[in-house]
């Protein structure tokens, strides 16, 4: 594995990434920081959203720079003023032992003069919007006449925003031989024109295939009936308990008007598009990055400021004008090496547009079935479970016990359990009493049970142990001792997850996690009463997303039923620097006691 002190960067840079924590540079970073540093070539770089190419350009052009002198020397043009702002941050923070080095962002919704004013106070690097930028040089605040390199970062939404003829001028305005360095998720044919005209004899560099997508990010897609689509998204929402997602919709009508259903209906949400006032929209995203808005509901434009590592689901409310927007979207999760999901929610109208879709981003989408109500509610009743067991004890609440006791001490343990339980089960249960079945043309199971013969289980591992679905799949093979197929339909959730298998399994199953521990920890598998709603794939098909990108479960040990011992190293082939792996378990039958 390389490092970054094999990059050739100063010792600046390199006291800079260690104060960050970067341990070791993403395949981006890599393949672009020597070439940059070596030659003085134009470049056009191809890499999805989240792989590191803030820093990928970054480093270099600091160690261009100079320092001592005031004269602007790089120029760094982004679509939106979150995402101009977050790169002058980390701009910031890279050069932080660069003595005299400044970077100023030059953006719309702020003053124009106090901008300027910064300019002439000496700025080496300027990061700016190409509205903003050209509106600066048409009224000659600031000279970008003598600089030696231009970034254009997120090129192909920049032009999908209509900014084309603000970067022809502002490219016009720059000298004729400096570096050009564009940066962009996919190549439509507006960045090659722009490579073609502005551009001489380019070096390509590609991580992953041309336009393709995350290889950590799953994609689904749902089938309903149009006036039912705000229904599907209130039950995804509702399947995925702990859900940290992005919504996204075509327009800043939509988008306003779907975050306020969201919040009478008593979800944590928000909205952000461009009607919002700049105060607005900052406040908005502070409470998304501290996770007191689980759902954010966004325009396509509003969401390219959008930097957060955690975020678990992106759903498509309604699919993009521009075909080609799905990878932008799709990227905002499955980041910093975690694993995400992309869900898409379309009528009978629009299937054609996923085959579009997979022919973009070369990997293939799961349709699914949007969740019966019973399923939700078993979904949830297991996640309040989950969130109880695993809820500190505050001490403070003794001194109440005895008062307690007194009050409830004429219920017996399992009623105190379903009184307890009911305050929250009752409340889905009653919603989702009588609800219809959403899907159109799906396989509609309704609450008949597994329509295939196989058996379902609940198991209390899930993402919070470091497991997704395949990584899961992958664990559960091994420990059982099945084969490929056996274990299918596998639904990870937070907390928790549930499986599917044969019915001439059930036995060996139940009776394999009788008793067993993980690592000191029981690990439960129960026969659940409702059906799978689509999760994992159908047994007998072949693994379609991603070939081999299959995540390993971490280290391993866990005893078999005959008391053998299966071991995965975890250095194993598809595991990766920086991914959430599962701690390595010691696994044991023992007694309860």
């Amino acid at each position: 594995m390389i490092k970054f002190e094999q990059l050739g960067l100063s010792d600046e840079c390199l006291l800079a990434i260690k104060d960050l924590g970067f341990e070791q540079p993403s395949e981006v970073q890599e393949k672009t920081i020597p070439l940059l540093l070596e030659q003085e070539t134009d470049i056009v770089s191809l890499a999805q959203t989240g792989t590191g190419k803030t820093a990928a350009f970054g480093f270099p052009l600091i160690e261009k720079v100079d320092s001592n002198s005031r004269t602007t020397q790089g120029l760094i043009l982004s679509p939106t003023r979150e995402l101009c702002l977050q790169i002058a941050n980390e701009l910031q923070l890279y050069s932080k032992y660069v003595k005299g080095l400044n970077v100023v962002a030059i953006y719309g919704g702020a003053s124009i003069t106090d901008q300027a004013k910064k300019v002439k106070k000496g700025a080496q690097i300027i990061v700016a919007t190409p509205g903003r930028m050209g509106d600066m040089i048409r009224r000659r605040m600031v000279d970008i006449t003598k600089i030696d390199t231009c970034v254009l970062d997120e090129a192909d939404e920049m032009l999908n925003m209509g900014f084309y003829e603000d970067i022809t001028e502002i490219l016009s305005d720059t000298p004729q031989d400096k570096n050009t360095w564009l940066f962009s998720a996919t190549m439509p044919k507006e960045v090659a024109t722009i490579a073609k005209e502005f551009m001489y004899k380019p070096k390509e560099i590609t991580v992953g295939t041309k336009n393709s997508g995350n290889k950590n990010v799953s994609h689904e897609f749902y089938m309903v009936s149009g006036r039912d689509r705000y229904l599907a998204l209130k039950r995804l929402a509702d399947a995925n308990p702990g859900i940290f997602s992005v919504i996204f919709c075509r327009t800043k009508r939509d988008t306003q008007a779907v975050a306020e259903k969201l919040i009478e209906d008593g979800y944590s949400a928000g909205a952000l598009h461009g009607d919002l006032s700049q105060h607005q929209r900052d406040l908005v995203m502070k409470s998304f990055r501290s996770k007191q808005i689980q759902m954010l509901v966004a325009t396509d434009v509003a969401a390219r400021g959008i930097d957060v590592d955690d975020i678990t689901h992106v759903i498509n409310y309604q699919l993009p004008d521009e075909i080609e927007t799905y990878t932008h979207r799709s990227g905002r999760t499955g980041r910093a090496g975690k694993s995400g999901v992309s869900m898409v929610i379309i009528t009978k109208s629009e299937q054609r547009k996923i085959k579009t879709i997979e022919k973009i981003i070369k990997k293939s989408f799961e349709k699914k079935d949007i969740p019966s109500g019973s399923e939700i509610c078993e979904i949830q009743l297991f996640h309040l479970a989950n969130k109880v067991k695993k809820t500190e004890i505050n001490e403070d609440i003794e001194i109440y016990l005895p008062s307690l006791n007194e009050e409830l001490e004429e219920l017996s343990k399992e009623e105190l359990i379903k009184k307890f339980f009911s305050v929250e089960f009752t409340r889905f249960s009653n919603y989702y009493k009588k609800s219809k079945n959403l899907n159109v043309n799906g396989d509609s199971r309704g609450d008949s049970g597994s329509s295939d013969g196989s058996v379902r289980y609940f198991i209390n591992v899930g993402r919070k142990d470091g497991y997704d679905w395949m990584s899961l799949k992958d664990l559960l093979k091994e420990l059982l001792e099945l084969g490929r197929d056996d274990v299918f339909k596998v639904d990870c959730k937070e907390s928790f997850s549930f499986f599917n298998t044969d019915a001439d399994k059930k036995d060996k199953v139940l009776e394999f996690f009788q008793d067993f521990q993980m690592d000191g920890r029981y690990i439960n598998v129960e026969i659940s009463n409702k059906p799978a709603y689509g999760g994992g794939r159908d047994r007998n098909k072949k693994r379609r997303r991603g070939g081999d990108d299959r995540k390993n479960s971490g280290g391993f040990k866990g005893k078999k039923k005959d008391g053998r011992r299966g071991n995965r190293d975890s250095g194993s082939k598809g595991s990766s620097k920086g991914k959430r792996k599962p701690p390595s378990f010691q696994g044991r039958r023992s007694k309860r006691r």
